[in-house]
């Protein structure tokens, strides 16, 4: 065989593997309305298009993932300029979703609103990230696709984490390996203890404080041994669920503020009302009162729907 045309089969030979090789299923958008007309419109376009790349071809484990199961996530970074030229703040809504068995509904994982993120760029700028050298020479450069690498590792992470126990910890290490060597510089925040009460410092330490382990049984039965047998048996699957709710509960009184509660929640409530409105009386009343105490921001939604 000519050695032209075996070097375009190994070519797309490994185009394919590769396409079949990467974890997420991502879309990113980005919103500029609140940045002036003096930028031109098109380089949030490129933005736009350099992050969607930068996510769904990098390779963020050693396993392969076939097309179906790539994980659906979205981001949504809305920018707003800041003085310095090419210099953006933005909030970062990261959301993630699993399928759940036999069935074509997705579960939310993750559900959350990051409003720490500065970063500077132009147009056409090269994203890069390097796991050994997190902050690289720029600091507001490296920020951006820095944090977009730890919600990455955050994705599989919980992901790996509702199908299997401690399925997830490669990447938890992964994501506060990030943490710890992250960009440092002004205006940068979010990645530090100090930063505050909720952020990605506290996230991913929640996830890896060996005090707090009884949270991977939270996620792993929530999903794998609750909304993964709703479909052979409902009663079943929901008894599990009312026992993660219990289980948080316990984990709750031990471990009073911490941030993985909330976390957990958020996009949940839909879910959970769906599932506990076809309870028994008891159960659905037992359910309605734990989720009031947990989910404090969907208190008065529980309490309404789940009568």
């Amino acid at each position: 065989m000519p050695m032209n045309k075996v070097i375009l089969l190994v070519s797309l030979f490994l185009f394919s593997y590769a396409s079949e090789a990467q974890e997420l299923n991502a879309k990113v958008t980005v919103v500029a309305n609140r940045v002036g007309n003096t930028v031109n419109r098109s380089t949030f376009l490129t933005l736009q298009t350099a992050l969607n790349n930068f996510l769904n071809n990098k390779k963020w484990s050693i396993d392969s993932y076939a097309p179906n199961e790539k994980i659906d996530c979205n981001f949504l970074l809305n920018l707003d300029q800041t003085s310095e030229q090419n210099v953006y703040s933005a909030s970062l809504t990261v959301q993630a979703a699993r399928p759940v068995f036999n069935t074509s509904y997705l579960s939310p994982l993750i559900n959350f609103q990051d409003d720490n993120v500065i970063f500077k760029y132009i147009e056409f700028q090269i994203m890069e990230f390097n796991d050994n050298r997190v902050g690289g020479n720029d600091a507001l450069v490296a920020n951006l696709t820095a944090v977009l690498a730890y919600y990455a590792n955050l994705i599989i992470a919980f992901d790996k984490l509702s199908f299997a126990p401690k399925g997830g910890d490669v990447h938890f290490l992964k994501a506060q390996n990030i943490v710890n060597n992250a960009p440092d510089g002004r205006g940068i925040s979010g990645w530090k203890a100090f930063d505050g009460i909720r952020n990605r410092y506290w996230l991913v330490e929640n996830m890896l404080n060996s005090r707090l382990n009884i949270i991977h049984d939270v996620y792993y039965n929530y999903y794998r041994l609750g909304m993964d047998k709703m479909y052979d048996d409902e009663n079943v699957a929901r008894t599990e669920l009312l026992n993660v709710l219990n289980l948080l509960t316990n984990f709750n009184n031990e471990n009073p503020n911490t941030m993985i509660n909330q976390f957990f929640f958020q996009g949940k409530s839909t879910e959970l009302i769906k599932v506990f409105s076809k309870a028994k009386p008891a159960d659905k009343a037992r359910a309605s009162e734990l989720l009031q105490k947990l989910d404090i921001t969907n208190s008065g939604i529980y309490k309404d729907q789940l009568k």
